[in-house]
């Protein structure tokens, strides 16, 4: 059974989100390789949310606010602290160029020395983890190991 990440990181004040975007971007294609490696992810993607839009969308027309908020959100097979423990060695790089964008980030990195500090950090901005969380709809049961051994492969940028 997959389990959900629904990370909600906000964004320090006064922040370049171009700069910040662009930081995201030049990542992607290791992000990807490396979730892929650790074989229990089903799905991932980051969102930038600006939190005094309604819709909580950063439109091109949008004027810079101090409400920008970044969201990691994905799905995955195991043990939350196994992985997040993942994360840190296979992804840790990836943290430590956006951490530096959101609150309280910089008191973590490098996250690959800071693996407790990480996951509680995580755990704390986890919406996944509140109280009001609803449970996660799974439409299978099946682990992404399971679904590589039927021949399935993944695919990225989807």
């Amino acid at each position: 059974m997959a389990s959900p990440l629904s990370l909600f990181m906000p964004v320090i004040p006064g922040t370049d989100l171009q700069k910040m975007a662009q930081d995201l971007a030049q990542f992607q294609t290791a992000l990807g390789e490396a979730l892929q490696s650790i074989g229990t992810v089903h799905y991932a993607r980051t969102l930038i949310l600006d939190g005094a839009m309604p819709n909580l969308q950063v439109g091109a027309g949008s004027k810079p606010t101090d409400n920008y908020v970044l969201a990691i959100i994905t799905e995955y097979d195991g043990s939350f602290d196994d992985y997040i423990g993942d994360f840190a060695s296979q992804v840790g790089d990836v943290f430590n160029a956006f951490l530096k964008y959101v609150v309280g980030g910089a008191a973590i990195i490098p996250v690959q020395s800071n693996q407790q500090a990480f996951l509680e950090y995580l755990k704390t901005n986890d919406a996944s983890q509140a109280p009001t969380a609803t449970p996660i709809y799974q439409a299978y049961d099946a682990t992404v190991q399971e679904i590589y051994a039927h021949g399935i492969k993944p695919v990225s940028g989807s």
